[in-house]
């Protein structure tokens, strides 16, 4: 989505008129994305001005295409500023972010700066790193870019940046980032004009953010199917933002605790589809290749499976990805730092005890600790899904301390970009809001074009989803509310609804991700946790029902002979913990989805509510228009 879109001659009247910082304003109070302050808002009217004075160079044509604040699809990042012209050969898009820093320190990690930003300082992303990986991103996922040969050229703008700190903005050590996206400060305003004259200062004849916006994209890439490359050195995703400030700081401290041999342990946190196992990997191949030890560890064994077999089809023997991907129960009995780094993924699902019978070990936060001179922690609270998970914030940075190990934590390590679900960060606002874990401001606005449907017959529901299975990335998926029949007699039915619809369980847990049989079969929380799809069908089943105004959660609803995730509940404490796993239970399957999520719930009342919602986001969606060219 493109917020604004005009040419060179309509952005400086609308910029001179007031009225382009007027309009994105009150768009993103409609879509409920935030402003700090009105002295945010003001700079960043002053941001708009500034580059009116630089697009008024008498060389870059009036016809030339300007567009701000484009969404790239499939993510929750936007472009602040865009030129799109001829370089009199060739049709490019200039990438421009904007900055109002006046002042940034240099660090010792890759391509992180220490700024001042939201109210504090804050280490970030470099802006030529974070120009250059936008840059990618739409060249990634836009097919139609490609076809029609437009160049994508990035750059940074800190139009008020004093020259005194100059050095620290373009200090050696990124010198590779701004060779990819210069960075110009506030004395560098002719040579941006210069940068836009070389590269889009003649009009196109094609209407250029037309095709960004409404280009054919690309198939969306999913880890498990990129596994193999990014262990072999191929940058198949960018790390975006903060992304990248985490993949730094782990990428430094192990090169620094190799020489100090102190322990270090850092938690990342970050939401459904933040991207924390896409660094957890990257981080993995980036170490390894190195020289130095590390594994990838997560409880679940599905996403260990799915990585394995990727690679299994490439250079890498069975023996070497056992000891790669391992399982969260296997440290009780493991050396003090044997390993230079541990990344542990899904964290927050690690247990007290391990072993088939919980019989052994202690803690798996603490054993996992112990094992590694550096153990990295990505956690997502909300994704807690049975009594027996332990891995908090505060349970992490407790073990930590009681082995010595210098903890990381803070806002710099949250995840906030959206890589899921379309890019909707409004999507997982509404799931908060609509499943009553938590009230959200922007609860009635996707920020992104989701495909979410409610239906009244499961039937149609899979035929639906069916449709979607183009590439083998369609999953019907359920509460943990049926008996589990068919696992000893193949020939019996598990999930048994209205209008006729049957279907068993996932008969292997580990390949329902892979297997291309599985889109009959229904699956768990446990053979999807950690994964994505293109398209999720979710049937929510009789533990969750709408009732007087509030969503209810009902654990005696759940298949309790077969459900280890929810078991004797006795007190008030175990009936609010059980109740917290339901509706994060459903909130992490009803985020699985990049495209769309198709929903089915027994309970007539929760289908009337959850479609009632629905249309008050379409409501509202219809209300905002999207081009303040066209709505003066």
């Amino acid at each position: 989505m493109i917020v604004y879109s005009g040419n060179k001659y309509s952005f400086q009247r609308d910029v001179i008129n007031g009225n382009v910082a007027r309009r994105l304003d009150d768009l993103f109070v409609e879509m409920g994305i935030r402003r700090e302050s009105l002295a945010e808002f003001n700079s960043w009217k002053a941001s708009l001005q500034r580059m009116a004075l630089i697009m008024a160079d008498s060389r870059i044509h009036n016809d030339v295409q300007v567009a701000l604040e484009y969404q790239i699809p499939l993510t929750s990042k936007r472009v602040d500023f865009m030129v799109g012209g001829s370089d009199g050969s060739k049709d490019n898009v200039v990438i421009v972010e904007l900055k109002q820093w006046e002042k940034c320190q240099a660090t010792s990690r890759e391509n992180v700066v220490i700024a001042f930003t939201g109210g504090a300082n804050r280490e970030v992303a470099h802006p030529s790193q974070q120009a250059y990986s936008y840059a990618k991103l739409i060249e990634h996922f836009n097919e139609s870019v490609r076809e029609n040969n437009i160049g994508l050229v990035p750059c940074a703008y800190l139009h008020n940046y004093q020259e005194a700190y100059r050095d620290q903005i373009c200090h050696e050590k990124y010198s590779e980032a701004i060779k990819d996206a210069p960075a110009f400060l506030e004395q560098d305003g002719m040579e941006l004009a210069e940068f836009i004259v070389k590269h889009a200062s003649k009009p196109s004849d094609k209407k250029l953010f037309e095709i960004i916006e409404h280009g054919k994209l690309k198939p969306s890439k999913s880890l498990q199917e990129t596994v193999g490359s990014v262990l072999n050195g191929n940058e198949e995703f960018e790390m975006i933002d903060e992304q990248q400030v985490a993949y730094a700081t782990v990428l430094k401290l192990v090169q620094n605790t190799i020489k100090d041999n102190k322990k270090h342990t850092i938690i990342v946190q970050g939401g459904p589809g933040t991207g924390k196992s896409v660094i957890a990997i990257n981080l993995l191949a980036k170490i390894i290749n190195n020289a130095y030890s590390a594994i990838y560890v997560t409880k679940n064994g599905a996403p260990r499976f799915t990585f394995s077999q990727s690679l299994i089809k490439g250079r890498y023997k069975l023996s070497y990805l056992k000891g790669l991907f391992k399982s969260s129960g296997g440290f009780y009995e493991a050396p003090q730092d044997i390993y230079d780094c541990i990344l542990v993924d899904e964290a927050h699902r690690l247990n007290l005890k391990s072993g088939l019978y919980g019989n052994q070990g202690e803690n798996q936060v603490k054993e996992i600790i112990n094992a590694a001179k550096i153990s990295v922690f990505f956690v997502d609270e909300d994704q807690i899904v049975t009594m027996k998970d332990i891995g908090t914030v505060e349970e992490i940075k407790t073990q930590a301390e009681a082995l010595g190990s210098v903890v990381h934590y803070g806002q710099s390590l949250k995840l906030t970009s959206q890589f899921r679900c379309n890019g909707s960060d409004g999507y997982i606002a509404f799931l908060d809001d609509a499943l009553q874990i938590r009230s959200t401001a922007n609860a009635r606005y996707f920020d992104g074009e989701y495909d979410i449907q409610i239906f009244d017959n499961p039937c149609e529901m899979r035929e639906a989803l069916r449709l979607k299975n183009t590439r083998n990335k369609a999953r019907m998926i359920a509460g943990y509310c049926y008996p589990w029949v068919s696992d000893n007699d193949k020939s019996l039915i598990d999930i048994k609804l209205p209008d006729g619809f049957e279907a068993q369980w996932n008969f292997n847990t580990n390949e329902f991700a892979t297997h291309e049989n599985s889109f009959e079969q229904v699956g768990c929380i446990h053979s999807t946790q950690g994964l994505e799809f293109d398209y999720v069908g979710i049937i929510i089943g009789k533990d969750m029902r709408y009732e007087d105004g509030k969503v209810i959660t009902d654990y005696n609803q759940r298949y309790l002979k077969r459900d280890k995730t929810i078991q004797n509940v006795k007190t008030d404490e175990d009936r609010k913990l059980a109740d917290r796993i339901i509706r994060n239970t459903y909130k992490t399957l009803l985020s699985r989805g990049q495209k769309g999520c198709y929903i089915y719930c027994e309970d007539a009342k929760l289908r009337d509510y959850l479609r009632l919602r629905l249309e008050q986001v379409t409501r509202k969606q219809q209300e905002v228009p999207h081009d303040t060219a066209n709505h003066r």
